[in-house]
């Protein structure tokens, strides 16, 4: 993220040799205020608009004022996975594997296995009413990997899943080393090969690609190129591309969930502009003045964005299951946000003591393995 037009154009040439140190680069504190947004869209979105029976009516009835609006907040995740293929093109651009492998699971299992096992004490022990789940259900939940049909302890965990499929692209893509022109043949290949194996129904390809929020991801590192290299027109036609993509699949998909989920049907034109948004939101802040915006204050709601998104759902439904007969709505929900973020905040305490030691030990560890595994190699090939 260099500072001047100059000194990003002498960066480049460093970023296109594989392994090259990444030069250091401001950090942009509006996307940690527009994550923080999201999450808190989201988190109003499940206490006011999503279909639950906390409230003892449907919560699109008690806030009919706010539901048409906060329905919209559906995308919040849509605007998370491009700022996901913005963040972490960051992170590897010029690393190696054991160092984006290490940072990106510190990054993403301490504070998950903390919210796993807040919820499933809340929904095992404290609030048994508000979500069936098993002991069994709860371990697997811990692995992030809940295939043949194990639930999710928390519905919004299925978002997790979908990024660990783009890690591991992004991890490919580090072993082949990034530069310029394979990043823009990645970001033009594969969300249109997502997109076939969703239309041909070859599920298992689709899966590996990761279905239709290829897009997203893809919108997201190409911005971030353009952010460390400048403008230039095959990236801007690539967005376009991959905009036009997230739209196709997203809008359809989107109005059978909102109105499936509340009581509200969305404008399909409105969420078609929305969803280019989130695009659009990334780019004003990578691409404009607004990059160099100085707020540190927003840093600390960038991190607890993460916590905050994990932990909101079902202990702020457990409060308001309390609360509702016995107190104003506004006042009630209130009281679930504030527990939810303070919940949030806990977590991001307890995170920052475990995921440094995590990212360590898998990061010494790798580079441990990987002499051991060249040697082998060479003997065998000796042999």
């Amino acid at each position: 993220m260099a500072t001047t037009l100059a000194s990003r154009a002498t960066s480049t040439h460093l970023g296109d040799r594989p392994g090259a140190a990444t030069p250091t680069r401001p950090r942009l504190y509006a996307i940690d205020g527009v994550r923080f947004l999201a999450a808190v869209a989201v988190m109003l979105y499940h206490y006011t608009a999503r279909w639950s029976q906390v409230w003892g009516a449907e919560p699109g009835r008690v806030f009919p004022e706010t539901g048409p609006v906060v329905i919209y907040a559906v995308l919040g995740p849509e605007l998370f996975f491009v700022v996901s293929g913005f963040a972490i093109l960051m992170t590897a651009w010029g690393r190696d594997v054991p160092y984006v492998v290490a940072s990106r699971l510190a990054r993403l299992y301490p504070p998950y296995w903390l919210a796993v096992v807040a919820t499933s004490v809340l929904l095992l022990v404290i609030w048994p009413a508000g979500k069936d789940i098993s002991v069994g259900e709860a371990l697997v939940n811990l692995t992030m990997l809940q295939l043949f049909d194990v639930r999710h302890v928390d519905g919004v965990y299925w978002t997790l899943w979908v990024e660990l499929r783009f890690y591991l692209i992004m991890v490919l893509l580090v072993a082949w080393g990034i530069t310029r022109r394979r990043l823009l043949w990645l970001c033009g290949l594969w969300p249109v090969a997502a997109q076939v194996a969703l239309e041909l129904g070859w599920q298992p390809v689709s899966t590996a690609l990761a279905d239709s929020y290829a897009p997203f991801f893809a919108g997201g590192m190409l911005l971030y190129l353009m952010h460390r290299q400048g403008h230039a027109v095959v990236p801007w036609l690539l967005i376009v591309m991959n905009v036009g993509l997230a739209v196709r699949n997203t809008v359809p998909w989107q109005m059978t969930s909102v109105t499936t989920n509340t009581v509200f049907t969305p404008n399909p034109w409105v969420l078609g502009v929305l969803t280019a948004g989130c695009f659009a939101v990334v780019a004003v802040i990578a691409l404009t003045r607004l990059q160099h915006l100085r707020a540190a204050w927003l840093m600390p709601l960038g991190a607890l964005t993460y916590p905050l998104y994990l932990i909101h759902e079902f202990w702020g439904w457990w409060a308001i299951d309390i609360l509702a007969p016995h107190a104003n709505r506004w006042v009630v929900l209130a009281a679930a946000c504030a527990l939810a973020v303070g919940l949030a905040i806990g977590l991001h305490a307890l995170e920052k003591r475990l995921s440094p030691r995590m990212r360590r030990g898998i990061e010494s560890g790798l580079r441990r393995l990987r002499p051991a595994t060249l040697r082998t190699s060479r003997s065998t090939v000796h042999s």
